[in-house]
């Protein structure tokens, strides 16, 4: 991650040092002191352009900006993959199928569905209070499917179908 002492670095003072130590150069030899730019072999030296130092500095930051980019891209799959590793086993011998017929009666199935009051949220409807009994943390509906599965596969584990009196 670029800090902003770093990005403004690469974005100015890299540029600015490397003017600053060709533009002398470059006006020695423009002046026609003819020891002096023999000396650096500049003699017959033609004037160099800002614009031409600009050009490799884009190409790096444009380089940097897209290997970041895959970075996180990679990152974000990792954890996908981690998180649904995680929630991959039911807890308590409770099968899919069960948990499944009570999310298609409390919400449709839909993961994010919340009550029309707003206390109960997800696709098997928890209040906060029931969500984070069972480990959950912040709001269930917007917890991956994976999850909310595995958080009520442990409250059918512990109360049976109780929670879910009129699905269960």
């Amino acid at each position: 991650m670029l800090t902003k002492r770093t990005y403004f670095t690469r974005t100015y003072l890299i540029p600015i040092l490397l003017i600053a130590l060709v533009l002398p150069t470059v006006a020695l030899a423009a002046t026609g002191n003819s020891s002096e730019s023999q000396r650096i072999g500049l003699a017959n030296a033609e004037p160099v352009g800002v614009a031409a130092l600009t050009g490799p500095v884009e190409s790096f930051h444009r380089t940097i900006r897209l290997t970041v980019h895959r970075m996180r891209i990679a990152r974000q799959a990792r954890l996908r993959r981690e998180r649904k590793e995680a929630f991959a086993s039911l807890p308590g011998g409770v099968s899919q199928a069960t948990l499944d017929s009570i999310g298609a009666c409390e919400s449709g199935g839909n993961a994010s569905a919340v009550s029309s009051d707003g206390s109960y949220r997800g696709k098997y409807q928890f209040d906060y209070g029931t969500w984070e009994s069972v480990g959950g943390s912040g709001d269930p509906a917007a917890a991956s499917e994976e999850e909310q599965d595995y958080r009520a596969a442990l409250l059918y584990a512990q109360s049976g179908s109780s929670p879910w009196p009129v699905c269960g």
